[in-house]
């Protein structure tokens, strides 16, 4: 146990705060009071708004300390962030905002993998990742386990769906560093640390022992402590650890977990995993209304039901509106009917035989109204729960633009749960909330319910209010608890004393005076004696563009973003654009100004635009698509004819790259960098990068014709690999290629005039939208003469390329789109993967292999492919867990290099902590990207499994 508090100098103004709080961290470049900074992190996924005066990034348990006493010293409150997908408003401030996402995303796993490690910043989903192999997972399972971050999940006592009361991040927790606002550091993990505790803050130590006996003494305290805990609770501190627990430290520890950065600052915590049950087996129950629902729980959960969700007949209605709705409810016609969707899982298929044997006799007996059958079809489960998890997406992406989707949570004992529903449905009913819907996680009594709200109107905020006042009332007087999982933040802040009654609340308020004396740390949050509190700075959602305005600023889009660390993320942009036209609204030019000349940079050209925010985000916002747009509505009618221009002379055009990179790797580098640094300073930053001794000579032509008698496929030999040279001497992954299909006896045509073809990603990245159409129909008309109309496959050796040869067609008109909609476009790694892998010799074998899959195998979902490619020629085959797009992008890398060794950094460490026989990729400007990120020599997988056939 350690202190480190500092006395930092006094601020006096953003010029002084700065100071202040740049001596409090090693590097003050993670210091900004800028007002685009600390606009786009003011936003998170809940519907308050609060401005930080600072944002600082912090790195150690000694910086978080001294910027708390630097917050002491400013007079200011300060608020830990991690992912920001807090629902309750737990994760805003107006003072100092710390991220402790950034610097924070160490695992450790212990004990072949029953306990783990982990700091703030890593994702639930990264963790489980980590012990996947080891067969483990973390207890707790938020639905948004893909963005919610280990902070999180502490900070709010996280569960979800399986992991009920006894899982859940205060059961599984063994121990925590955290660090106190005096700036100790205490961690539970040592033999000492109560005795630490004690000699460090004996006026802390005292009090928990005193609060400890005030509860356990009193026969009420006891009563309602052990009554609000049974079930999912998350309101208000978690007073149970008084009766769980003796010692303070324990105590202390057990009461971090929950208090949603009101105590301190947890920096590291250890959990006990549970087994991964890979094994499962699911049905969608259709039942008559919510009684017979709620009345079938308990013999289903006897029977073994791992989980239990109820959705009620609003949901399976907005269910049906989807494009392919599952059979359970095609064709239903939904009056009160409610729905179970129930899963068994155990570790083996016995097991699970046995289970599902066992458990028919009542699924049986159910009245179930589509029937009782369980699904073990990975696909076809996937889709039961698409059911479920979309919810969500469909009422917030379907809400009236302008509005905020608002998702609560509330638990009462499973007796009342049907009472509950039906009560709550008639609140929605006369509120006027016609598209709220209900769901949750039954077993525990847990319901959220999703509605949509206008907060610019006060009769609006007014309406608001009416139906949470009796929403509480009706919660309460079911012996319920206004908040299960979500955490009290700022929305039920104001009910905490009624649900727990004076008593109690008094128990709560000396809490958070013996940890917090000065109120430094989120005043407001979980505790707030303002009535009115939850109506307080409410989020303003101004349309700015119908691409972008369904966005609920979730964070979802974040952990995949390659720029989260660099710039903006996809949330960011978007908040960024909302807050410039609410300034413009509001007249406040200055600001407006500020935000906009940050944007070009910071939002519009350090995006890598590879679009991975559209595979996280829940309403299907494609912001790196946006961002391409917005280049384009830059560009001059000059710029424009000039793309066009290159597009129609792009044979002449790569041969000019080529002849140009040969050339300059026989200058002078200090040349070459004076005169790249004097074009970009006249206004080419965007279109020529400075010079770096990595970039490759220019690569080898394209191939020439083939007109084979019986070809199995066209091949569209990448334009990328002509620029840029191979690492190596092999000719590139387009020779590997045709190297591996001649060894394999598969014969592939080559069209003709390839040299002037493309997939056109250079032009869409860059936003010369007529240079790309131009590519497109060129490109287009000659891959349909050479596939015989779309009989032939297109085969092209580098992802990007392949996904750039997809969306092609979008850029036509309809009547062209329909004609070309024959053609399918492959991925090389598929193709071989399918048709050369099996007909060529047995390769011979590496020992282990280094793979960054890309952003575009994800998008054309051929990571499985990559995979099986790789392990041909390797015995092990590794993807790090800290993978992610490296965003070279083309040219992005080369025009911003900092923006790729900011993506690159974390699995560029991880690489170069082991040794690799090989490193891989499926992208020549990935590959690009990841060597000079790792200093290791990556190529396409299919130049090693050519080397290793030959």
């Amino acid at each position: 146990m350690s202190s480190t508090a500092v006395t930092p100098p006094a601020a006096d103004g953003s010029a002084g705060l700065a100071e202040l709080l740049a001596a409090c961290v090693g590097d003050p470049a993670r210091v900004s009071t800028d007002v685009p900074r600390r606009v786009a992190a003011a936003h998170d996924a809940s519907p308050y708004l609060f401005t930080p005066q600072a944002v600082v990034r912090a790195a150690s348990a000694a910086e978080v300390g001294a910027l708390m006493a630097g917050a002491r010293t400013a007079g200011l409150p300060l608020t830990l962030r991690s992912g920001g997908t807090s629902l309750a408003g737990q994760a805003g401030g107006d003072g100092i905002l710390v991220d402790v996402r950034s610097h924070w995303r160490t695992a450790t796993v212990l004990d072949d993998g029953l306990r783990i490690r982990l700091q703030p910043g890593l994702t639930v989903r990264q963790a489980n990742a980590r012990l996947a192999r080891y067969g483990r997972r973390l207890g707790p399972d938020p639905a948004s386990e893909s963005a919610c971050t280990i902070g999180g999940l502490v900070a709010n006592n996280s569960s979800g769906m399986n992991c009920g009361t006894q899982d859940n991040a205060y059961r599984t927790m063994e121990s925590l560093q955290f660090v106190l606002p005096s700036g100790t550091v205490v961690d539970t993990a040592a033999p000492d640390a109560d005795a630490a505790l004690r000699a460090r803050e004996p006026e802390l130590h005292a009090g928990l022992v005193r609060l400890r006996d005030r509860v356990r003494d009193s026969a009420a305290s006891r009563a309602t402590v052990e009554r609000l805990f049974a079930m999912k609770n998350t309101m208000g501190y978690g007073l149970n650890s008084f009766l769980d627990h003796g010692d303070p430290a324990d105590m202390l520890a057990h009461l971090m977990v929950g208090s949603e950065g009101t105590l301190g600052f947890v920096g590291e915590a250890v959990f006990r995993t549970v087994p991964l049950l890979p094994h499962t087996a699911t049905g969608l129950l259709v039942l008559p209304g919510l009684a017979e629902a709620t009345d079938a729980l308990p013999a289903l959960l006897a029977a073994g039901a791992r989980t239990a969700e109820l959705l009620d007949a609003a949901s399976l209605r907005v269910a049906q509106q989807s494009p392919d709705p599952v059979d359970e409810v095609r064709g239903l016609r939904v009056e009160r009917h409610a729905a179970l969707l129930v899963e068994f899982a155990e570790d083996s298929e016995e097991a699970l035989a046995e289970r599902v044997a066992a458990a028919r006799p009542v699924l049986d007996r159910l009245p179930a109204v589509t029937g009782t059958s369980l699904v073990r079809d990975a696909g076809v489960r996937a889709r039961l729960w698409h059911l479920r998890k979309g919810l969500y997406t469909a009422v917030a992406g379907a809400r009236r633009p302008g509005t905020t989707a608002l998702l609560e949570d509330i638990a009462v004992p499973m007796e009342r749960l049907t009472r509950t529903c039906e009560r709550l449905i008639g609140l929605f009913d006369r509120h006027g909330y016609q598209d709220a819907v209900i769901f949750g996680h039954a077993r525990d009594g847990n319901l959220h319910f999703m509605l949509t709200q206008d907060f610019d109107s006060a009769p609006e905020v007014e309406r608001y209010a009416r139906f949470t006042d009796a929403m509480v009332d009706l919660v309460l007087d079911a012996g319920g608890t206004l908040k299960a999982e979500h955490g009290t933040g700022r929305a039920m802040a104001p009910f905490v004393r009624r649900q727990y009654g004076d008593e109690l609340y008094d128990v709560m308020r000396e809490l958070k005076q013996l940890c917090d004396p000065h109120g430094v740390l989120n005043p407001g949050v979980l505790l707030a004696d303002d009535p009115a509190a939850h109506l307080h700075s409410l989020k303003s959602v101004p349309e700015v563009d119908p691409a972008v305005d369904a966005c609920v600023e979730c964070g979802y889009c974040e952990p995949v973003c390659p720029t989260a660390d660099a710039t903006t993320t996809p949330r960011q942009r978007i908040a960024l654009q909302r807050e410039i036209a609410l300034a413009t609204a509001a007249g406040d030019d200055e600001r407006r100004r500020a935000l906009e000349a940050d944007y070009a940079y910071a939002a519009v050209d350090s995006c890598a635009a590879d679009s991975l925010c559209v595979t996280a985000c829940p309403v299907t916002i494609d912001t790196g698509a946006v961002m391409k747009r917005l280049r384009a509505e830059r560009h001059s009618a000059t710029a424009q004819r000039a793309g066009n221009a290159t597009a129609r002379h792009w044979g002449t055009a790569v041969k000019g790259v080529r002849a140009a990179l040969n050339t300059a790797h026989v200058l002078p580098v200090p040349v070459l960098r004076a005169a790249t640094g004097a074009v970009r300073r006249l206004g080419a930053g965007e279109l020529v990068p400075t010079w770096a001794d990595d970039i490759p000579r220019g690569g080898p032509a394209r191939p020439a014709p083939r007109r084979p008698a019986e070809p199995k496929a066209v091949f569209f030999a990448a334009c990328i690999g002509s620029v840029f040279a191979p690492e190596g001497t092999t000719g590139g992954a387009s020779a590997a290629f045709l190297r591996l299909c001649e060894r394999a006896g598969v014969q592939v045509t080559v069209p003709d005039d390839l040299a002037g073809l493309c997939c056109g990603t250079p032009w869409q990245s860059k936003g010369y939208t007529d240079g790309h159409r131009t590519m497109a129909t060129r490109t287009l008309e000659a891959l349909w003469r050479a596939s015989d109309r779309g009989r032939l496959p297109v085969v092209c050796d580098a992802s990007s390329c392949t996904h750039g040869l997809e969306q092609l067609p979008d850029t036509l008109p309809e009547s062209d789109r329909a004609r070309y909609a024959a053609l399918r476009f492959v991925d090389s790694v598929v193709f071989t993967a399918e048709h050369l892998l099996p007909a060529l010799p047995e390769p011979r074998r590496l020992n282990s292999l280094a793979l960054h899959p890309t952003c575009s195998t994800v998008h054309l979902g051929v990571d499985g492919a990559l995979r099986t490619v790789a392990a041909a020629v390797s015995d092990t085959v590794t993807v790090p867990d800290n993978w992610g797009c490296c965003a070279f992008a083309g040219d992005r890398g080369l025009l911003h290099p900092e923006i790729t060794a900011s993506a690159t950094a974390a699995q560029a460490a991880e690489i170069n902590g082991s040794s690799y026989d090989a490193y891989a990729s499926c992208n020549r400007t990935c590959e690009m990207g990841m060597s000079r990120a790792t200093g290791r020599p990556y190529r396409h997988v299919l130049e090693l499994l050519d080397e290793a056939t030959a």
